[in-house]
């Protein structure tokens, strides 16, 4: 097991997920026998997640709330976390738990075990998630393999662990979703030891996705036209 851990989850209007969030982070992270800290990243929500966030941290010190006094998407939210985090190994999720966290303790013996500086989840399944989000997943995905040649199965699944010192390493600069693809392209170009670990997929049941909508799409592409020449 490592020295210390950090998990950062960023969150915009997830009051529905908060605290089940928080419980199923601090269940796994207690039975670790590791240091660690949550680090929950209030992107300004406009729905109770921010008062909820500070009602679970006042009851145990090793939760901490970042907010962001503008919402800064994914991007921006994710920086900020990785920004706060202080320990040894940054893992970041959603707070949707798209993914079982009992398979955090497996990720990190690998990351060890191998020696590597990042482990990126990837879905067994990802038709569960619908058939126009599939095809949005599946289409991202080649895209960035044909401009960046990067063979990673699943860039933007919420399921990343690496050391901080990798960190130290880079500079991100995205803003939005893009944020995923330009952490492993970044990794990569700073000869970083990637690994990857199939894992199965659990999609949201309430609220709704934030990484669908044409919006976010035509952001994704700016941010990956912008620093295409940097990170090909």
């Amino acid at each position: 097991m490592p020295a210390s851990l950090s998990v950062v989850i960023p969150m915009y209007n997830e009051e529905a997920y908060v605290e089940r969030a928080v419980a199923a982070a601090r269940a796994v992270l207690e039975g670790m026998g590791a240091e660690w800290e949550l680090v929950l990243v209030d992107d300004a929500s406009t729905d109770a997640t921010p008062a909820l966030a500070e009602r679970l941290a006042r009851t145990d010190p090793r939760i901490r709330v970042v907010h962001n006094p503008v919402n800064r998407r994914l991007g921006g939210a994710l920086r900020a976390g990785y920004a706060a985090a202080s320990k040894e190994l940054v893992f970041y999720t959603d707070a949707d738990l798209p993914v079982d966290l009992g398979q955090l303790p497996r990720a990190v013996g690998l990351l060890e075990g191998q020696q590597a500086d990042l482990l990126a989840g990837y879905r067994f399944d990802r038709t569960s998630e619908g058939l126009r989000r599939a095809l949005y997943t599946i289409g991202y995905h080649l895209l960035v393999r044909l401009l960046f040649g990067l063979r990673i199965r699943d860039v933007n699944f919420a399921f990343k662990l690496f050391r901080r010192s990798l960190l130290q390493r880079i500079e991100l600069k995205s803003e939005g979703s893009f944020i995923d693809a330009e952490l492993l392209l970044r990794a990569r170009k700073a000869g970083a030891v990637m690994i990857q670990l199939g894992l199965d997929y659990f999609p949201r049941t309430r609220g709704s996705s934030k990484l669908s909508s044409l919006d976010v799409i035509a952001a994704i592409l700016r941010e990956m036209a912008g620093q295409w020449r940097e990170l090909r």
